[in-house]
């Protein structure tokens, strides 16, 4: 039997530490029934900064919370044989789990190396504002309380193509390392944005590469997952992970979801990189984060008829993976563009109830974040979640007609008894539409699984019912057994 995918980022950025892979492990009965079919957790492995560490910040890739390093065994989400249990956890209750990694960078080096660089200008790095000069980098990764388990590889600055940081003059700024060049399969953003953070990994360098695809291998093996959600990847060369994930996909899994975090509301530059990588993974759809942030602002000015438009789940739904918010948009964050709390039941109705585009839902928005004062929507999500893992099959009529309100059905299938619905969501006053439920229905009675509106409504002879929303929310209509 089909069933309707829902992914949920089990995370958010200021979470205490020492709790996740616990909370994954007691929390995964609950959420299979809920309807969730994968989580996707953030990095496992140590980061710069120890257990606080979100793991974005990549010190070794071979550390998942079993070393004395940085300060702590554990890493922030707990220890490796927590994560590992978590895993199996989810497993058992028929939930996949991808693993969040960061190829693009690391940080925390174990000692200082001298090499020349040249200087370049953060804001255009394809202008050099110095020549060669001898500066000091901390790029000698060597991982001395691992004690060479699992690898002994060490890394060196000619594994990278540049730093942020001249530990000599005690200055910050973006050098390029001699004999090294910026990656032009990247995004233009700053003239090239092959550089983000760090110590960045040079991807064309043999070593790296084949380095990468063996901690892939071992990480996939060690810890049984089922696929990736790739950070990043706008400033990594395009073509590297069409490599990786050949190698991962031959050699551990054929089937192995893939999401990339290309950040940009440029549709043409997510359809540029989906081209580039000929489809070896799916991206998160941007655009369509910002128009619901720009909604939610927007109030009733917002023209609610093109909510879709220049988006990648318009342009190519089998690429896109639909989201509300995440760890990088909630309040405190770099790229805060937070979706305010009134919209996001019409924001999830959008993503959870329509045929295109594989939803997540974020931690943040399901559990609350306390941090800043952003209360749980669990029981707002629950009835739309519901609604999706049992009556969003079958045909969908859409009815985008109305700068305010507007809606659509899913007229159902065989395989799912039942199913069927509409919804309607406006955000402006109260709003009405004549919509085609399928004649199957007539004569049968739906009611609002939000419990936003009342009344029931009854299917005519054609099929047709007149469904109705309050103002500024969501009504999802299900037929009444």
């Amino acid at each position: 039997m089909s069933v309707n995918g829902m992914m949920m980022q089990y995370f958010e950025w200021y979470m205490p530490s020492g709790i996740l892979w616990k909370k994954v492990k007691d929390s995964a009965e609950q959420l299979s029934q809920e309807g969730i079919t994968a989580l996707w957790l953030p990095p496992a492995y140590k980061g710069a900064r120890g257990k606080e560490d979100q793991g974005y910040a990549v010190y070794d890739l071979y550390d998942l919370g079993e070393f004395d390093q940085k300060g702590s065994v554990p890493t922030k989400y707990g220890t490796k044989d927590e994560l590992l249990e978590a895993v199996q956890a989810a497993h058992k209750h028929n939930i996949q789990v991808y693993a969040d990694i960061v190829l693009d960078h690391m940080i925390g080096a174990d000692a200082t190396e001298i090499v020349k660089a040249e200087e370049h200008n953060p804001d255009n790095r394809l202008e050099k504002e110095s020549g060669l000069k001898e500066i000091e980098v901390w790029t000698h990764f060597t991982f001395p309380g691992r004690h060479k388990k699992y690898s002994d590889f060490e890394w060196h600055w000619y594994h990278f193509t540049g730093i942020d940081y001249d530990e000599r003059k005690d200055e910050e700024g973006i050098f390029k390392f001699h004999g090294k060049y910026w990656e032009k399969q990247v995004d233009q953003e700053n003239g090239n944005f092959d550089y983000l953070m760090g110590a960045s990994l040079d991807l064309n360098h043999p070593e790296v590469k084949e380095q990468l695809k063996r901690w892939g291998l071992w990480f996939m093996k060690t810890t049984e997952l089922d696929g990736f959600r790739l950070d990043a990847v706008k400033h990594m060369k395009f073509s590297f992970y069409n490599e990786w994930l050949d190698e991962m996909r031959s050699k551990y899994r054929e089937e192995l979801f893939t999401v990339g975090e290309y950040w940009n509301s440029d549709l043409a530059a997510l359809k540029n990189y989906v081209d580039t990588t000929e489809g070896a993974l799916s991206l998160f759809d941007v655009p369509l984060h910002f128009k619901f942030y720009e909604a939610s602002n927007g109030m009733n000015t917002f023209d609610m008829r093109t909510i879709f438009d220049g988006t990648l789940t318009q342009d190519n739904p089998n690429k896109s993976v639909t989201f509300v918010d995440n760890h990088d948009t909630q309040p405190g964050q770099a790229l805060e563009s937070w979706v305010q709390e009134w919209f996001k039941p019409l924001a999830y109705a959008m993503i959870l109830l329509r045929q295109d585009g594989y939803p997540c839902i974020f931690y943040g928005d399901y559990y609350g974040i306390e941090h800043s004062g952003n209360p749980p929507l669990r029981e707002k999500l629950l009835p739309l979640m519901q609604a999706r893992r049992e009556y969003a099959y079958g045909k969908q009529n859409d009815y985008f007609d109305h700068p305010n309100t507007v809606g659509w059905t899913r007229e159902g299938d065989d395989e799912h008894e039942n199913s069927g619905l509409a919804v309607l969501l406006t955000n402006g006053s109260d709003g009405e539409k004549r919509m085609y439920a399928g004649k199957k229905f007539a004569g049968s009675q739906f009611y609002d699984i939000t419990g936003n509106v009342d009344e029931l409504v009854t299917i005519e002879e054609d099929g047709n019912g007149l469904f109705t929303v309050k103002g500024g929310s969501v009504s999802v209509w299900v037929r009444k057994i």
